[in-house]
């Protein structure tokens, strides 16, 4: 199947910001589109700062460690937005360690290259009318493989890829190490941060979270949030945030079953977000010169 290329439209530097022209993949074959707002929140915060009319967090700290085989939650917001949680062979809760577990305590959620997971979500017509725009979760030991992508009623409406995330983690060296007192400096090449998706068009109702065969590690998640949003996170101005034309691409995983009921995680060398960091300092040199970079429309 062919593609079309939709890059990054919109960028808008803060003190060390800069970026790459990062393209996303699209499907000729996709009928939607939306436009999300991808920014982060400073380094070391561990929950949204975004303002709500709905929202709720799902911590997984009362879920049981191991492998089972889902669950549903309703996120705290009394019934006003329930997700389910399932994958091809259950689900995988962890301990916190290193590699993931806000504060550097209770559980989190990671899928393996064996063992994507899918959370579906629904909301109450009366208490919650809105629907779903906003998904933000902590993000820790940022690899390679780490890909989440967000369906409405079965269409996909966008993807977010690691190089996507490393455009803006890439620029300022305090997201790199666990922050976390219990692991404090582990993995120091691997990005920790939390990570606020808005979607600026339309509304989604699945999200899926899919680690990378060929890079052996977990895509580790916690404090996952979801909500109508009314204000975005205000943003320091040591960071940046991008507005892409997040796009679409039809991604093969092999699922096998798990041989265990709980895995670590091995570190692995993150060549792609040193490359982008090359580039993102490339591309603030042309800038500062003026200079037109392609598939970048620079707003102040």
């Amino acid at each position: 199947m062919g593609t079309n290329t939709l890059p990054i439209t919109t960028v808008k530097f803060g003190v060390f910001a800069a970026t790459c022209a990062l393209a996303i993949s699209a499907a000729t074959s996709v009928a939607r589109a939306d436009t999300f707002v991808l920014n982060v929140e400073a380094p070391g915060v561990q929950n949204t700062t975004a303002k709500f009319d709905v929202v709720g967090v799902e911590t997984f700290n009362e879920q049981p460690v191991g492998v089972g085989p889902g669950f549903t939650t309703d996120f705290g917001t009394s019934g006003a937005i329930t997700g389910a949680y399932s994958g091809p062979d259950g689900v995988q809760i962890n301990a916190a360690d290193q590699y993931g577990g806000a504060g550097g305590v209770g559980n989190y959620i990671v899928a393996f290259p064996d063992s994507p997971y899918t959370i579906n979500l629904s909301s109450n017509p009366t208490k919650d009318p809105e629907g779903i725009n906003y998904f933000g979760y902590w993000l820790s030991s940022l690899d390679p493989g780490n890909i989440v992508t967000f369906y409405d009623d079965g269409t996909e409406v966008g993807q977010v890829t690691p190089d996507d995330v490393a455009a803006i983690t890439s620029l300022n060296k305090a997201y790199y190490g666990n922050p976390n007192a219990n692991f404090l400096g582990k993995n120091s090449g691997e990005a920790y941060v939390f990570i606020n998706f808005y979607d600026t068009t339309g509304t989604f109702n699945q999200i899926t979270f899919t680690e990378g065969n060929s890079y052996g590690g977990g895509y580790e998640s916690d404090n996952d949030t979801v909500g109508f949003y009314t204000g975005m996170a205000v943003i320091p101005e040591t960071s940046t945030w991008i507005m892409m034309l997040l796009g679409f691409a039809a991604l093969g995983f092999a699922r096998h079953r798990a041989n265990s009921n709980v895995r670590s995680r091995k570190g692995m060398p993150c060549v792609t977000l040193l490359e982008t960091a090359l580039l993102a300092e490339k591309i603030s040199l042309l800038s500062a010169r003026n200079l037109p970079v392609k598939g970048l429309k620079i707003s102040s």
